[in-house]
């Protein structure tokens, strides 16, 4: 698989993640086909710059709100308005999809 595949395969499995839910970067590599490239997802989603990929719906495996490249303020505002329940830098695991 190239790189042009699989980023293609990582933005599709993103754009599912439906509003009010989160989804960890090892579970959108393995839905882009290669387990191992939890970080390769993160690096992608931090280039990103299209408003129809919700990447701030990424988290870490660990629940932890992680990085966004419009900050994590912004991540953490967006997450709430969706309904989204954070304490301590954490979601909810009942959100986790």
């Amino acid at each position: 698989m190239d790189k042009m595949e699989f980023r293609d395969k990582v933005y599709k499995a993103v754009r599912k993640i439906p509003r009010g839910k989160v989804m960890v970067y090892s579970e959108i590599a393995r839905k882009a086909g290669n387990l191992k490239a939890w970080r390769a997802v993160g690096h992608l989603l931090a280039k990103n710059r299209n408003p129809e990929i919700p990447c701030h719906r990424v988290i870490r495996l660990d629940g932890k709100i992680g990085g966004y490249n419009r900050g994590t303020k912004k991540k953490i505002e967006l997450l709430k308005k969706e309904g989204l329940k954070i304490k301590n830098g954490k979601i909810r695991s009942k959100f986790i999809q």
